[in-house]
């Protein structure tokens, strides 16, 4: 063991070891868990603080050219090693061209760690039905140029169908990389996070708060009176909720609109992914079917004739979206080495 380090309790070490069996579980298929988060604890999105690094390792930078180089523009979610799930609204209008390109594995867009990892936007899907935010179907799937590997900072999401009941959800969370307060629009290098509860949408779409916006298809999140919100620069970002049985989370929503940022009674609206569960997985059936990864970059903003093919995702492991995603071999090694030292130590102190 290494010199400083502290000699832990026997409970201490099986906790860890079960942690370590979970991080190394990625590579077969396991979503919504958050290894660094085990390490850190639970701890601007306006009213949030600097996540730790790794702490939601599905989460995305979608980023565009500049004159002066490249640019945040939306977040998204990482739902297989290949694609990124997000809010069509960071497309339409946009201006979007291949040169955009999605960062995965980074906390703080000003310092990239060992793992990662730039893939650039092969093709883009929006849903059929999408005209603007506000309308609903505010959904697209991002088709990056290669797979990703996981490890401590990557991870893939966890998407619920309609078995989930998400208004059961009481522990809930935002991130982003967008604006701190509306008025002056600047955003954070470090990702921000914040805790959230979950509106009901009949309150949310009542007289007094958003008067009938909120389409069957929505999620609210916030507070009545305010002061934590997503805002500019979060679109297609994650909300995301902790499981009522088990340690890890499900990505429910994405960041679509809002009246201004943080105001009382006009919480942030959502994209509730549980209604496109179906929609996700006819996509990636289908362009897996067609062979697209070895398409040249596209766009797609398709009408599908056919009804989606109808699915239970079982959850949390090996799920019918997010399937398996790599674990490097070299952090695979650094953990049973840790674990072996851990073990060494308590067998020292015993005798």
């Amino acid at each position: 063991m290494a010199p400083g380090t502290a000699v832990v309790g026997w409970d201490d070490a099986r906790s860890s070891f079960l942690t370590i069996k979970c991080w190394a579980s990625a590579s077969r298929g396991t979503c919504g868990t958050r290894p660094m988060a085990d390490y850190y604890g639970m701890s601007r999105i306006v009213g949030g603080m600097d996540a730790h690094q790794g702490a939601w390792p599905w989460m995305v930078s979608i980023q565009f050219p500049t004159a002066t180089g490249f640019s945040h523009i939306c977040g998204g979610s990482l739902i297989t090693p290949q694609w990124v799930l997000t809010a069509a609204h960071c497309f339409i209008g946009q201006n979007f061209t291949t040169d955009w390109y999605v960062m995965v594995g980074i906390t703080d867009l000003a310092w990239a760690n060992s793992e990662t990892q730039k893939r650039w936007i092969r093709k883009v899907v929006v849903h059929e039905r999408y005209t603007k935010a506000s309308d609903g179907f505010d959904i697209a799937l991002v088709e990056l140029d290669q797979p990703v590997q996981c490890g401590y900072h990557v991870q893939l999401a966890c998407l619920p169908d309609a078995t989930l009941r998400v208004s059961q959800l009481s522990e809930c969370f935002i991130s982003g990389w967008g604006a701190r307060e509306a008025r002056t629009g600047a955003s954070p290098s470090a990702l921000q996070e914040a805790k959230v509860r979950l509106i009901d949408v009949q309150l949310c779409n009542s007289s007094l708060w958003y008067r009938g916006a909120i389409k069957s298809h929505n999620l609210c999140a916030g507070y009545p009176q305010g002061g934590i919100d997503t805002c500019q620069g979060d679109s297609g970002g994650p909300l995301m909720c902790r499981d009522t049985r088990a340690n890890f989370f499900w990505v429910v929503g994405l960041t679509s609109w809002g009246r201004g940022c943080a105001r009382a009674k006009q919480p942030g609206v959502y994209t509730s992914t549980r209604h496109f569960h179906d929609w996700i997985l006819h996509q990636l059936r289908m362009f897996r079917s067609a062979g697209a990864s070895t398409m040249p970059p596209t766009w797609s903003h398709q009408y599908v004739s056919h009804a989606p093919i109808q699915q239970t995702m079982p959850a949390p492991t090996a799920s019918s979206i997010s399937g398996i995603c790599s674990f490097p071999y070299q952090l695979l090694k650094e953990l049973i080495s840790q674990v072996q030292e851990l073990l060494q130590a308590l067998r020292g102190k015993k005798t």
